[in-house]
């Protein structure tokens, strides 16, 4: 499996053209909300698995925020004005709400970053409409995961899905996985805002080989 540069660099770049990737800075705290304890089993199961993939840690607990990669899900966008306090932690929680039921989207995440610009928090929000509700809870819990553990573009899954079917299964697609693990390199900085990354990047898959 060959990943070019230009791919990679395609899969950074955001829609404004910046280039921009980052990895996590510290040990990822999971938490889901709005879920029964089979679907919460299945969501941490899939974290564990690509945090083991990226070569990266999970922790009890984050000493600022107690945990912090949250998974919220709900049946209406405006569940979540409900939630308590949690526009502490989302600032401008009822306009965005406001846009989502606009787009009448079903998945949104936020990030936060830290000094440095690794990442040190994100928000991840689900609607249950008819299109996710149609999903397995092992797909959609992987889905979300690969999608987290590093920042890719705005644009790096709309067209193209970072899993694939082996045997029935889902599974995260082997030249994302190969670029999950290049980015985690301990050679490789928490976060690169030129496109040169990109080759090595690439460069990195290519060792992995």
């Amino acid at each position: 499996m060959t990943v070019e540069a230009a791919e990679i660099e395609a899969m950074f770049t955001r829609g404004d053209g910046s280039y921009l990737c980052a990895r996590w800075g510290r040990p990822i705290v999971p938490v889901v909300f709005g879920v029964d304890d089979a679907t919460l089993s299945v969501f941490k199961g899939a974290i564990e698995a690509v945090v083991a993939l990226a070569g990266h840690r999970m922790a009890e607990t984050d000493m600022e925020l107690g945990a912090n990669l949250m998974v919220f899900f709900c049946r209406d966008w405006a569940e979540l004005t409900e939630v308590p306090h949690l526009d502490r932690l989302v600032p401008d929680l009822g306009p965005l709400v406001d846009r989502l039921q606009g787009a009448e989207a079903n998945q949104y995440r936020i990030f936060r970053f830290d000094a440095a610009g690794a990442i040190r928090a994100c928000f991840v929000f689900l609607r249950m409409d008819a299109h996710l509700a149609a999903v397995s809870a092992d797909t959609l819990a992987l889905s979300q995961a690969v999608q987290t553990i590093v920042l890719w573009s705005d644009r790096a899954f709309l067209d193209v899905s970072p899993l694939a079917l082996l045997e029935g299964a889902a599974v995260i697609r082997p030249e994302v996985a190969g670029i999950v693990r290049a980015v985690y390199d301990p050679v490789m900085p928490a976060v690169a805002r030129d496109a040169s990354h990109a080759l090595r990047v690439a460069a990195r898959v290519g060792k992995m080989q």
